[in-house]
């Protein structure tokens, strides 16, 4: 990541601005991510860590565990930080080969058969709804068993419950709670969840 001095300053304006928390120094950097991302401080009451997330995270990256995106943007905005890093394979739920399906998005369809694919793998799901719902339908009925889940899509109709339902599965996740959430904010989790991860695993 190239950075400039603007970057620096803007992370510490929010340093300045954060007040109090209960986060973790990495969980804490996370949040300070997503929030220099968006420009939105209410992501620092809206993101939220599973027990064991990043532990979870971590181990699974630095074992090359693969990685799930439902859309090419999220692709795209954490391709190069893991190809310079862990080098684990990216899959795309939007771009898998699959058969057609009624009553199913693309990027939905696709989560389900990569899941099936990769149950142990590493989930980023950061616009899809649907694709959310259906990674949680697999967790639930044990046909998917993910690494760590990072789940931020937007929604309006009963996506608390969904972020419920995937924070109850006690799979390793890392959410945004409430309405709120986009691919931009799954990436900023990701990216410095890897960056984190490098830290500890990478000169091993």
């Amino acid at each position: 990541m190239e950075w400039h001095i603007t970057d620096a300053q803007s992370l510490a304006i929010i340093d300045q601005e954060f007040g109090e928390h209960s986060f973790s120094p990495a969980e804490y950097e996370i949040v300070r991510q997503v929030i220099y991302v968006t420009a939105d401080f209410d992501y620092k009451h809206l993101v939220r860590f599973s027990e064991q997330a990043l532990q979870a995270g971590a181990t699974a990256l630095a074992t090359r565990a693969t990685i799930i995106v439902d859309t090419p943007t999220v692709q795209a905005a954490i391709f190069a930080q893991i190809c310079d890093t862990f080098a684990n394979p990216i899959y795309c739920g939007v771009e898998a080969i699959t058969r057609p399906q009624k009553g199913k998005t693309q990027a939905a369809w696709g989560i389900e058969t990569l899941a099936k694919r990769y149950p142990e793998a590493i989930f980023v799901i950061g616009e899809s709804q649907p694709a959310l719902a259906t990674l949680v339908d697999l967790i639930e009925n044990g046909d998917a068993r993910p690494a760590l889940v990072i789940g931020t899509p937007t929604g309006f109709v009963d996506i608390d419950v969904l972020k419920s339902r995937l924070n109850d599965a006690l799979i390793p996740n890392i959410r945004v709670d409430g309405r709120k959430g986009s691919a931009i904010a799954a990436a900023a989790i990701f990216n410095s969840l890897v960056r984190l991860s490098w830290q500890a695993y990478g000169s091993q």
